[in-house]
Protein backbone atom coordinates (compact mmCIF):
# COMPACT_ATOMS: atom_id res chain seq x y z
CA UNK A 1 0.00 0.00 0.00
CA UNK A 2 0.87 3.60 -0.74
CA UNK A 3 1.13 5.38 2.66
CA UNK A 4 1.21 8.99 0.96
CA UNK A 5 -2.30 8.56 -0.09
CA UNK A 6 -5.35 8.53 1.65
CA UNK A 7 -7.25 7.12 -1.17
CA UNK A 8 -8.87 4.05 -1.86
CA UNK A 9 -7.42 3.31 -4.98
CA UNK A 10 -7.22 -0.51 -4.05
CA UNK A 11 -11.32 -0.31 -3.95
CA UNK A 12 -12.30 1.75 -6.98
CA UNK A 13 -10.06 2.53 -10.39
CA UNK A 14 -10.42 5.85 -12.25
CA UNK A 15 -9.94 4.93 -15.46
CA UNK A 16 -10.46 8.68 -17.09
CA UNK A 17 -11.14 12.04 -15.76
CA UNK A 18 -12.27 14.90 -17.54
CA UNK A 19 -11.29 18.40 -16.15
CA UNK A 20 -12.72 21.80 -16.89
CA UNK A 21 -10.25 24.88 -15.57
CA UNK A 22 -11.32 28.46 -15.35
CA UNK A 23 -8.12 30.21 -14.62
CA UNK A 24 -8.43 33.51 -12.90
CA UNK A 25 -5.40 35.81 -12.60
CA UNK A 26 -7.12 38.71 -10.35
CA UNK A 27 -7.86 36.20 -7.54
CA UNK A 28 -5.27 33.87 -8.18
CA UNK A 29 -7.93 31.17 -8.24
CA UNK A 30 -9.19 28.11 -10.53
CA UNK A 31 -12.41 27.62 -10.81
CA UNK A 32 -12.72 24.17 -11.67
CA UNK A 33 -14.95 20.97 -12.24
CA UNK A 34 -14.49 16.69 -13.01
CA UNK A 35 -15.79 14.16 -14.25
CA UNK A 36 -14.79 10.73 -13.21
CA UNK A 37 -15.28 7.74 -15.14
CA UNK A 38 -15.25 4.79 -12.08
CA UNK A 39 -15.15 0.99 -12.04
CA UNK A 40 -15.31 -0.77 -8.64
CA UNK A 41 -12.74 -2.91 -8.24
CA UNK A 42 -14.18 -4.40 -4.78
CA UNK A 43 -17.58 -3.72 -2.95
CA UNK A 44 -17.64 -0.25 -0.89
CA UNK A 45 -19.83 2.34 0.39
CA UNK A 46 -17.58 5.26 -0.22
CA UNK A 47 -15.25 6.77 -2.39
CA UNK A 48 -11.97 8.36 -1.15
CA UNK A 49 -9.57 10.71 -3.03
CA UNK A 50 -6.90 13.05 -1.58
CA UNK A 51 -7.10 17.12 -1.34
CA UNK A 52 -5.74 19.61 0.17
CA UNK A 53 -7.09 22.65 2.24
CA UNK A 54 -6.14 25.59 -0.44
CA UNK A 55 -8.51 23.47 -2.67
CA UNK A 56 -12.31 23.72 -2.02
CA UNK A 57 -15.17 21.08 -2.90
CA UNK A 58 -18.47 22.93 -3.46
CA UNK A 59 -20.55 19.99 -4.48
CA UNK A 60 -19.81 16.25 -5.60
CA UNK A 61 -22.52 14.90 -7.58
CA UNK A 62 -23.84 11.65 -9.47
CA UNK A 63 -24.39 11.66 -12.91
CA UNK A 64 -24.39 8.31 -14.14
CA UNK A 65 -26.21 5.61 -13.72
CA UNK A 66 -28.01 7.40 -11.55
CA UNK A 67 -28.24 11.48 -11.39
CA UNK A 68 -28.01 12.95 -7.31
CA UNK A 69 -25.96 14.76 -4.80
CA UNK A 70 -23.73 13.06 -2.81
CA UNK A 71 -22.83 13.62 0.83
CA UNK A 72 -19.30 13.91 1.52
CA UNK A 73 -16.90 15.25 4.15
CA UNK A 74 -13.55 16.73 4.02
CA UNK A 75 -11.14 15.09 7.04
CA UNK A 76 -7.30 15.50 7.69
CA UNK A 77 -5.02 13.35 6.24
CA UNK A 78 -0.93 14.43 6.57
CA UNK A 79 0.98 17.44 6.51
CA UNK A 80 0.51 17.84 2.93
CA UNK A 81 -2.81 16.83 2.22
CA UNK A 82 -6.61 15.94 3.60
CA UNK A 83 -9.07 13.39 1.89
CA UNK A 84 -12.17 13.67 1.04
CA UNK A 85 -14.92 10.86 2.03
CA UNK A 86 -17.55 10.70 -0.76
CA UNK A 87 -20.91 8.56 0.35
CA UNK A 88 -22.07 6.62 -2.49
CA UNK A 89 -26.77 5.91 -2.57
CA UNK A 90 -25.71 2.61 -2.02
CA UNK A 91 -23.62 -0.46 -1.84
CA UNK A 92 -21.85 -1.28 -5.08
CA UNK A 93 -20.73 -4.39 -6.33
CA UNK A 94 -17.12 -5.23 -8.49
CA UNK A 95 -17.28 -4.27 -12.17
CA UNK A 96 -19.92 -1.47 -11.54
CA UNK A 97 -19.16 1.39 -13.72
CA UNK A 98 -20.39 5.15 -12.91
CA UNK A 99 -19.67 9.08 -13.12
CA UNK A 100 -19.06 11.34 -10.56
CA UNK A 101 -19.11 15.16 -11.28
CA UNK A 102 -17.42 17.11 -8.42
CA UNK A 103 -17.31 21.30 -8.34
CA UNK A 104 -13.72 22.88 -6.72
CA UNK A 105 -12.32 25.87 -6.62
CA UNK A 106 -7.76 25.63 -6.73
CA UNK A 107 -6.33 28.66 -5.43
CA UNK A 108 -2.31 28.49 -4.18
CA UNK A 109 -1.40 24.89 -2.66
CA UNK A 110 2.06 23.16 -2.84
CA UNK A 111 1.15 22.24 -5.88
CA UNK A 112 -0.39 25.53 -7.98
CA UNK A 113 2.23 28.79 -8.22
CA UNK A 114 1.16 31.94 -9.20
CA UNK A 115 3.73 34.48 -10.25
CA UNK A 116 3.15 38.19 -10.31
CA UNK A 117 4.51 39.80 -13.41
CA UNK A 118 8.10 40.90 -11.85
CA UNK A 119 8.69 37.09 -11.25
CA UNK A 120 9.01 36.31 -14.90
CA UNK A 121 11.63 36.89 -17.32
CA UNK A 122 9.17 39.58 -19.39
CA UNK A 123 7.65 41.56 -16.52
CA UNK A 124 4.87 42.67 -18.07
CA UNK A 125 2.23 39.44 -17.27
CA UNK A 126 1.64 37.37 -14.81
CA UNK A 127 2.33 33.75 -14.83
CA UNK A 128 0.81 30.15 -13.07
CA UNK A 129 1.96 27.16 -13.24
CA UNK A 130 1.49 23.68 -11.67
CA UNK A 131 4.01 21.34 -10.05
CA UNK A 132 2.15 17.61 -9.22
CA UNK A 133 5.42 15.78 -8.37
CA UNK A 134 5.21 14.21 -6.23
CA UNK A 135 2.13 14.37 -4.57
CA UNK A 136 0.91 17.94 -4.72
CA UNK A 137 -1.46 17.56 -7.52
CA UNK A 138 -3.91 17.13 -4.39
CA UNK A 139 -3.78 20.54 -4.23
CA UNK A 140 -4.57 20.75 -7.83
CA UNK A 141 -7.69 18.65 -8.28
CA UNK A 142 -9.10 16.10 -5.93
CA UNK A 143 -7.70 12.71 -6.82
CA UNK A 144 -6.23 9.16 -6.32
CA UNK A 145 -2.83 10.63 -5.76
CA UNK A 146 -0.67 8.15 -5.94
CA UNK A 147 1.73 6.72 -8.83
CA UNK A 148 -0.07 3.59 -8.51
CA UNK A 149 -3.21 4.95 -10.11
CA UNK A 150 -3.20 5.57 -13.58
CA UNK A 151 -5.58 7.27 -16.11
CA UNK A 152 -6.13 9.04 -19.16
CA UNK A 153 -7.67 12.64 -19.41
CA UNK A 154 -8.74 15.34 -21.34
CA UNK A 155 -9.17 19.09 -20.30
CA UNK A 156 -10.66 22.55 -21.31
CA UNK A 157 -9.18 25.58 -20.05
CA UNK A 158 -10.27 28.98 -20.05
CA UNK A 159 -7.57 31.98 -19.87
CA UNK A 160 -7.70 35.40 -20.51
CA UNK A 161 -7.14 37.21 -22.99
CA UNK A 162 -3.75 37.15 -24.36
CA UNK A 163 -2.62 34.42 -22.11
CA UNK A 164 -1.84 30.89 -23.62
CA UNK A 165 -2.58 27.44 -21.37
CA UNK A 166 -0.29 24.34 -21.95
CA UNK A 167 -0.66 20.84 -20.79
CA UNK A 168 1.72 17.59 -21.56
CA UNK A 169 -1.16 15.54 -23.90
CA UNK A 170 -0.74 13.91 -26.71
CA UNK A 171 -3.30 15.51 -28.67
CA UNK A 172 -4.24 19.17 -29.05
CA UNK A 173 -8.29 20.07 -29.43
CA UNK A 174 -8.64 23.11 -32.04
CA UNK A 175 -11.33 25.13 -30.29
CA UNK A 176 -12.87 27.64 -32.01
CA UNK A 177 -14.52 29.65 -28.76
CA UNK A 178 -11.63 32.99 -28.07
CA UNK A 179 -9.26 32.02 -24.63
CA UNK A 180 -10.15 28.21 -24.56
CA UNK A 181 -7.54 25.60 -25.05
CA UNK A 182 -8.29 21.95 -25.00
CA UNK A 183 -6.21 18.91 -24.06
CA UNK A 184 -6.43 15.19 -24.40
CA UNK A 185 -4.08 12.33 -23.06
CA UNK A 186 -4.73 9.20 -24.64
CA UNK A 187 -2.56 7.11 -22.58
CA UNK A 188 -3.00 6.16 -19.05
CA UNK A 189 -0.18 8.44 -16.83
CA UNK A 190 0.20 8.94 -12.93
CA UNK A 191 -1.57 11.48 -11.74
CA UNK A 192 1.52 13.66 -10.79
CA UNK A 193 1.83 13.93 -14.62
CA UNK A 194 -1.08 16.24 -15.33
CA UNK A 195 0.21 19.59 -15.28
CA UNK A 196 -0.94 22.96 -16.81
CA UNK A 197 0.96 26.29 -17.27
CA UNK A 198 -0.62 29.36 -18.50
CA UNK A 199 1.25 32.80 -19.42
CA UNK A 200 2.32 34.75 -22.11
CA UNK A 201 3.93 31.70 -24.27
CA UNK A 202 4.95 31.78 -27.53
CA UNK A 203 6.68 28.48 -29.71
CA UNK A 204 9.26 27.82 -32.29
CA UNK A 205 10.03 24.57 -34.50
CA UNK A 206 12.52 22.81 -33.07
CA UNK A 207 12.79 19.07 -34.83
CA UNK A 208 10.03 16.88 -36.25
CA UNK A 209 8.02 16.31 -33.68
CA UNK A 210 8.99 19.03 -31.11
CA UNK A 211 8.67 22.55 -30.35
CA UNK A 212 10.05 24.71 -27.39
CA UNK A 213 7.73 27.31 -25.46
CA UNK A 214 8.92 30.07 -23.62
CA UNK A 215 8.18 33.52 -23.00
CA UNK A 216 8.86 35.84 -26.17
CA UNK A 217 12.12 37.12 -24.92
CA UNK A 218 13.30 33.99 -24.15
CA UNK A 219 12.44 32.03 -27.40
CA UNK A 220 15.24 33.28 -30.09
CA UNK A 221 17.52 32.01 -27.11
CA UNK A 222 15.80 28.62 -26.60
CA UNK A 223 15.76 27.68 -29.81
CA UNK A 224 19.16 28.20 -30.07
CA UNK A 225 20.11 26.00 -27.86
CA UNK A 226 17.69 22.93 -28.80
CA UNK A 227 16.90 23.37 -32.61
CA UNK A 228 18.24 20.44 -34.08
CA UNK A 229 19.66 18.55 -31.18
CA UNK A 230 16.02 16.83 -30.16
CA UNK A 231 15.48 14.62 -32.53
CA UNK A 232 19.27 12.90 -32.07
CA UNK A 233 18.18 12.44 -28.56
CA UNK A 234 15.16 10.84 -29.26
CA UNK A 235 16.11 8.52 -32.29
CA UNK A 236 19.23 7.49 -29.57
CA UNK A 237 16.53 7.02 -26.79
CA UNK A 238 14.40 4.76 -29.67
CA UNK A 239 17.22 2.75 -30.24
CA UNK A 240 18.48 1.66 -27.10
CA UNK A 241 15.05 1.75 -25.21
CA UNK A 242 12.51 0.94 -28.21
CA UNK A 243 9.84 3.27 -29.80
CA UNK A 244 8.80 6.82 -28.58
CA UNK A 245 4.80 6.13 -28.23
CA UNK A 246 3.78 9.72 -26.99
CA UNK A 247 3.99 11.13 -30.73
CA UNK A 248 5.30 14.95 -29.93
CA UNK A 249 8.07 15.73 -27.81
CA UNK A 250 8.04 19.40 -26.58
CA UNK A 251 10.19 21.45 -24.15
CA UNK A 252 8.62 24.29 -22.18
CA UNK A 253 11.31 26.62 -20.54
CA UNK A 254 9.61 28.58 -17.58
CA UNK A 255 10.22 31.83 -16.06
CA UNK A 256 13.10 32.14 -14.16
CA UNK A 257 11.52 31.32 -10.75
CA UNK A 258 11.08 27.92 -11.68
CA UNK A 259 12.03 25.85 -8.74
CA UNK A 260 13.27 23.00 -10.43
CA UNK A 261 15.76 21.42 -12.98
CA UNK A 262 13.50 19.76 -15.42
CA UNK A 263 10.09 18.06 -15.13
CA UNK A 264 9.53 14.98 -16.94
CA UNK A 265 5.79 15.67 -18.24
CA UNK A 266 4.48 13.23 -21.45
CA UNK A 267 5.14 15.44 -24.42
CA UNK A 268 5.69 18.55 -22.28
CA UNK A 269 8.98 18.39 -20.45
CA UNK A 270 9.06 21.48 -18.01
CA UNK A 271 12.98 22.93 -18.16
CA UNK A 272 14.82 25.83 -16.07
CA UNK A 273 15.86 28.58 -17.62
CA UNK A 274 19.64 28.27 -16.22
CA UNK A 275 19.86 25.15 -18.75
CA UNK A 276 19.82 27.95 -21.56
CA UNK A 277 23.77 27.98 -21.76
CA UNK A 278 24.15 29.22 -25.13
CA UNK A 279 26.21 26.22 -25.78
CA UNK A 280 24.61 23.14 -25.24
CA UNK A 281 26.65 21.65 -22.75
CA UNK A 282 23.70 21.01 -20.31
CA UNK A 283 22.02 18.50 -22.14
CA UNK A 284 22.94 15.84 -20.43
CA UNK A 285 19.07 16.87 -18.20
CA UNK A 286 17.02 16.74 -21.55
CA UNK A 287 18.60 13.52 -21.76
CA UNK A 288 17.43 12.55 -18.53
CA UNK A 289 13.41 13.64 -19.15
CA UNK A 290 13.31 12.36 -22.48
CA UNK A 291 14.72 8.86 -20.77
CA UNK A 292 11.41 9.57 -18.48
CA UNK A 293 9.55 8.55 -21.23
CA UNK A 294 10.41 5.32 -20.82
CA UNK A 295 11.20 5.14 -17.04
CA UNK A 296 8.63 6.88 -14.81
CA UNK A 297 5.96 8.16 -17.48
CA UNK A 298 5.52 4.79 -19.14
CA UNK A 299 6.88 2.57 -16.17
CA UNK A 300 6.19 3.68 -12.66
CA UNK A 301 6.92 3.05 -9.26
CA UNK A 302 3.78 1.57 -7.35
CA UNK A 303 5.08 4.53 -4.43
CA UNK A 304 7.15 6.89 -3.95
CA UNK A 305 9.00 4.52 -0.84
CA UNK A 306 10.78 3.23 -4.34
CA UNK A 307 11.57 6.36 -6.22
CA UNK A 308 14.74 4.33 -7.72
CA UNK A 309 12.73 2.68 -10.13
CA UNK A 310 11.98 6.40 -11.79
CA UNK A 311 14.93 7.94 -11.01
CA UNK A 312 17.74 5.22 -11.55
CA UNK A 313 16.47 3.82 -14.50
CA UNK A 314 16.34 7.01 -15.74
CA UNK A 315 20.04 7.84 -14.66
CA UNK A 316 21.24 5.16 -16.27
CA UNK A 317 19.27 6.17 -19.18
CA UNK A 318 20.65 9.66 -19.20
CA UNK A 319 24.02 8.48 -19.17
CA UNK A 320 24.00 5.58 -22.29
CA UNK A 321 22.85 8.54 -24.38
CA UNK A 322 25.84 9.97 -23.18
CA UNK A 323 27.55 7.35 -23.93
CA UNK A 324 26.56 7.38 -27.68
CA UNK A 325 26.38 11.25 -28.11
CA UNK A 326 29.25 12.27 -26.04
CA UNK A 327 31.59 9.01 -25.78
CA UNK A 328 32.05 6.80 -22.97
CA UNK A 329 34.66 9.40 -20.97
CA UNK A 330 32.49 11.78 -20.78
CA UNK A 331 29.29 9.20 -19.43
CA UNK A 332 31.64 7.82 -16.91
CA UNK A 333 32.76 11.45 -15.89
CA UNK A 334 29.18 12.40 -14.59
CA UNK A 335 28.87 8.85 -13.01
CA UNK A 336 32.44 9.63 -10.98
CA UNK A 337 30.54 12.85 -10.09
CA UNK A 338 27.18 11.40 -9.39
CA UNK A 339 28.90 9.24 -6.84
CA UNK A 340 30.71 11.98 -5.32
CA UNK A 341 27.69 13.35 -4.85
CA UNK A 342 26.06 10.40 -3.05
CA UNK A 343 29.16 10.37 -0.52
CA UNK A 344 28.54 13.98 -0.30
CA UNK A 345 24.85 12.89 1.52
CA UNK A 346 26.49 10.09 3.48
CA UNK A 347 28.74 12.01 5.06
CA UNK A 348 26.17 14.80 5.28
CA UNK A 349 23.63 12.64 7.36
CA UNK A 350 25.18 9.55 8.25
CA UNK A 351 24.36 5.87 6.43
CA UNK A 352 22.17 4.02 8.93
CA UNK A 353 18.96 6.67 7.64
CA UNK A 354 15.95 4.81 6.21
CA UNK A 355 15.69 6.92 3.87
CA UNK A 356 18.70 5.92 2.53
CA UNK A 357 17.04 2.65 1.29
CA UNK A 358 16.36 1.95 -2.37
CA UNK A 359 13.16 0.52 -0.76
CA UNK A 360 12.20 3.20 2.38
CA UNK A 361 10.48 0.31 4.66
CA UNK A 362 8.73 3.13 7.43
CA UNK A 363 5.49 3.81 6.33
CA UNK A 364 4.88 6.33 9.74
CA UNK A 365 5.01 9.74 8.67
CA UNK A 366 6.42 8.97 5.58
CA UNK A 367 6.87 12.07 3.07
CA UNK A 368 7.00 11.48 -0.56
CA UNK A 369 8.92 15.23 -1.09
CA UNK A 370 11.55 13.90 1.10
CA UNK A 371 12.92 11.12 -1.02
CA UNK A 372 14.74 14.25 -3.32
CA UNK A 373 18.08 13.70 -2.78
CA UNK A 374 20.79 11.53 -4.41
CA UNK A 375 20.04 7.86 -2.77
CA UNK A 376 17.18 7.19 -5.60
CA UNK A 377 19.55 9.04 -8.52
CA UNK A 378 22.69 7.44 -7.89
CA UNK A 379 22.41 4.48 -5.89
CA UNK A 380 19.53 3.41 -7.48
CA UNK A 381 21.93 4.02 -10.85
CA UNK A 382 24.42 1.55 -9.51
CA UNK A 383 21.66 -0.98 -8.72
CA UNK A 384 20.63 -0.31 -12.70
CA UNK A 385 24.80 -0.79 -13.52
CA UNK A 386 24.78 -4.10 -11.62
CA UNK A 387 21.77 -5.32 -13.41
CA UNK A 388 23.60 -4.75 -16.52
CA UNK A 389 26.94 -6.34 -15.08
CA UNK A 390 24.85 -9.52 -14.30
CA UNK A 391 23.31 -9.23 -17.67
CA UNK A 392 26.22 -9.66 -19.56
CA UNK A 393 27.43 -5.87 -20.83
CA UNK A 394 24.39 -3.02 -22.06
CA UNK A 395 23.82 -4.96 -25.44
CA UNK A 396 22.31 -7.77 -23.16
CA UNK A 397 20.78 -5.06 -20.96
CA UNK A 398 19.00 -3.24 -23.20
CA UNK A 399 17.31 -6.15 -25.07
CA UNK A 400 16.04 -6.85 -21.05
CA UNK A 401 14.77 -3.29 -20.78
CA UNK A 402 12.78 -3.60 -24.09
CA UNK A 403 10.90 -6.78 -23.08
CA UNK A 404 10.46 -4.86 -19.55
CA UNK A 405 9.11 -2.12 -20.43
CA UNK A 406 6.92 -3.90 -23.28
CA UNK A 407 5.73 -5.77 -20.40
CA UNK A 408 4.75 -3.38 -17.87
CA UNK A 409 3.85 -0.47 -19.60
CA UNK A 410 1.17 2.00 -18.33
CA UNK A 411 1.65 0.20 -15.33
CA UNK A 412 2.82 0.45 -12.00
CA UNK A 413 5.65 -1.51 -10.49
CA UNK A 414 8.03 -2.13 -7.51
CA UNK A 415 11.03 -3.50 -7.02
CA UNK A 416 10.79 -6.97 -6.32
CA UNK A 417 8.48 -7.21 -9.78
CA UNK A 418 11.70 -5.95 -11.85
CA UNK A 419 14.14 -8.48 -9.79
CA UNK A 420 11.71 -11.09 -10.12
CA UNK A 421 11.24 -10.06 -14.11
CA UNK A 422 14.62 -9.90 -14.47
CA UNK A 423 15.62 -13.47 -13.06
CA UNK A 424 12.48 -14.80 -15.36
CA UNK A 425 14.24 -13.05 -18.38
CA UNK A 426 17.80 -14.64 -17.43
CA UNK A 427 16.34 -18.30 -16.15
CA UNK A 428 19.95 -19.46 -15.36
CA UNK A 429 20.53 -16.84 -12.82
CA UNK A 430 17.21 -18.09 -10.83
CA UNK A 431 18.52 -21.79 -11.28
CA UNK A 432 21.71 -20.57 -9.44
CA UNK A 433 19.30 -18.84 -7.20
CA UNK A 434 21.74 -15.84 -7.33
CA UNK A 435 19.44 -13.18 -5.48
CA UNK A 436 20.20 -15.39 -2.37
CA UNK A 437 24.06 -15.48 -2.90
CA UNK A 438 26.29 -13.90 -0.73
CA UNK A 439 27.26 -10.05 -2.82
CA UNK A 440 24.24 -11.07 -4.78
CA UNK A 441 21.21 -10.29 -2.64
CA UNK A 442 18.51 -8.30 -4.11
CA UNK A 443 17.30 -7.97 -0.32
CA UNK A 444 20.57 -5.76 0.71
CA UNK A 445 20.40 -3.97 -2.46
CA UNK A 446 16.47 -2.95 -1.75
CA UNK A 447 16.66 -2.63 2.53
CA UNK A 448 20.30 -1.84 3.04
CA UNK A 449 20.81 1.88 3.62
CA UNK A 450 24.64 1.86 3.25
CA UNK A 451 27.10 2.32 0.07
CA UNK A 452 26.36 0.46 -2.62
CA UNK A 453 26.85 -2.93 -2.75
CA UNK A 454 28.40 -2.68 -6.88
CA UNK A 455 29.99 -0.18 -8.12
CA UNK A 456 30.40 0.28 -11.75
CA UNK A 457 34.18 0.40 -13.29
CA UNK A 458 34.04 4.21 -14.09
CA UNK A 459 38.07 3.39 -15.11
CA UNK A 460 37.52 5.18 -18.90
CA UNK A 461 36.32 8.59 -17.55
CA UNK A 462 40.34 8.61 -16.47
CA UNK A 463 40.78 10.79 -19.29
CA UNK A 464 38.74 13.26 -17.82
CA UNK A 465 38.94 12.84 -14.39
CA UNK A 466 42.89 12.99 -14.18
CA UNK A 467 43.64 16.36 -15.84
CA UNK A 468 40.83 17.70 -13.80
CA UNK A 469 42.63 16.59 -10.26
CA UNK A 470 46.00 17.24 -10.95
CA UNK A 471 44.59 20.78 -12.12
CA UNK A 472 43.32 20.89 -8.77
CA UNK A 473 46.21 20.04 -7.05
CA UNK A 474 48.08 22.51 -8.88
CA UNK A 475 46.34 25.29 -8.04
CA UNK A 476 46.42 24.17 -4.11
CA UNK A 477 50.27 24.04 -4.46
CA UNK A 478 50.46 20.40 -3.69
CA UNK A 479 53.37 18.62 -5.70
CA UNK A 480 51.77 16.19 -8.30
CA UNK A 481 52.89 13.50 -10.46
CA UNK A 482 52.93 14.35 -13.76
CA UNK A 483 52.22 17.69 -13.19
CA UNK A 484 55.27 19.30 -14.97
CA UNK A 485 53.68 17.63 -18.47
CA UNK A 486 50.97 19.04 -18.11
CA UNK A 487 48.75 21.44 -19.58
CA UNK A 488 46.76 24.24 -17.60
CA UNK A 489 44.45 25.19 -20.53
CA UNK A 490 40.89 24.40 -20.10
CA UNK A 491 39.51 25.86 -23.09
CA UNK A 492 38.22 22.74 -24.67
CA UNK A 493 36.92 20.45 -21.57
CA UNK A 494 33.58 19.88 -21.46
CA UNK A 495 31.33 21.25 -18.73
CA UNK A 496 31.32 18.66 -16.41
CA UNK A 497 34.94 18.05 -16.22
CA UNK A 498 34.97 21.82 -15.39
CA UNK A 499 32.61 21.37 -12.43
CA UNK A 500 34.98 18.21 -11.14
CA UNK A 501 37.94 20.71 -11.12
CA UNK A 502 36.27 22.77 -9.29
CA UNK A 503 34.49 20.57 -6.72
CA UNK A 504 38.23 19.22 -6.36
CA UNK A 505 39.18 22.54 -5.58
CA UNK A 506 36.42 23.23 -2.98
CA UNK A 507 37.45 19.66 -1.71
CA UNK A 508 40.90 20.93 -0.70
CA UNK A 509 41.31 22.37 2.93
CA UNK A 510 43.06 25.30 2.21
CA UNK A 511 44.11 27.07 -0.64
CA UNK A 512 46.74 29.72 -1.31
CA UNK A 513 45.24 33.56 -1.02
CA UNK A 514 44.01 35.07 -4.11
CA UNK A 515 43.37 31.64 -6.07
CA UNK A 516 39.58 32.10 -6.86
CA UNK A 517 40.55 35.93 -8.26
CA UNK A 518 44.02 34.19 -9.93
CA UNK A 519 41.59 31.32 -11.47
CA UNK A 520 39.23 33.93 -12.51
CA UNK A 521 41.95 35.86 -14.17
CA UNK A 522 42.96 32.57 -15.77
CA UNK A 523 40.20 30.89 -17.35
CA UNK A 524 38.04 34.30 -18.12
CA UNK A 525 35.90 31.40 -19.66
CA UNK A 526 34.26 30.05 -16.77
CA UNK A 527 32.94 33.51 -14.82
CA UNK A 528 32.12 35.26 -17.99
CA UNK A 529 30.20 31.45 -19.13
CA UNK A 530 26.28 31.66 -19.34
CA UNK A 531 26.38 28.18 -17.93
CA UNK A 532 24.59 28.13 -14.48
CA UNK A 533 27.09 25.13 -13.68
CA UNK A 534 30.44 25.70 -14.36
CA UNK A 535 30.19 29.94 -13.29
CA UNK A 536 28.73 29.49 -9.82
CA UNK A 537 31.63 28.77 -8.19
CA UNK A 538 33.58 31.65 -9.33
CA UNK A 539 30.36 34.08 -8.90
CA UNK A 540 30.81 33.33 -4.68
CA UNK A 541 33.17 35.66 -3.40
CA UNK A 542 32.15 35.39 -0.13
CA UNK A 543 33.24 31.68 0.10
CA UNK A 544 36.06 30.91 2.67
CA UNK A 545 39.20 29.01 1.38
Amino acid sequence: MDPSTASNYDDIQISHVDLSLDVRFDTKRILSSERLDIKLLKSCKEIILDTHNTLTIHSVIATKPIHCELKFKIKPFTSYGEMVQIELPSTFEPGDEFQLSIDFTSSDGTGVTWLDPVQTAGKELPYMFTSGWPVRNRAFFPIQDTPSAKMTYSARVKVPPGFTALMGANEWIENHTPNVFEFKMAFPIAPYLINLVVGDIVSAEIGPRSKVWTEPNMLSKAKAEYDGEIETILCTAEHLFGPYIWGKYDLLVLPPSYPFGGMEIPCLTFLTPCLLSGDKSLMSTVYHEITHSWFGNMVTPATWKECWISEGFARYGERRIMMVLNGEAESCLESVSGLSNLQRHYNANGEDLNINCLKINSTKDFDPNDVYCPIPYEKGYCLVRYLEHLAGGYEHFEKFLRAYIDKFKFKSVNGQDILDYFLDYFPHYRRQEIENRKDYEFDKWLNNPGWPPYVPDLSAGNDLTKPAEILAAMWAGEETQGSTKFSNDITNWPIYQVIFFLDKLLAKLKLPDGTIQQINEKYPTISQSQNAEGNNFIQLPCIKL
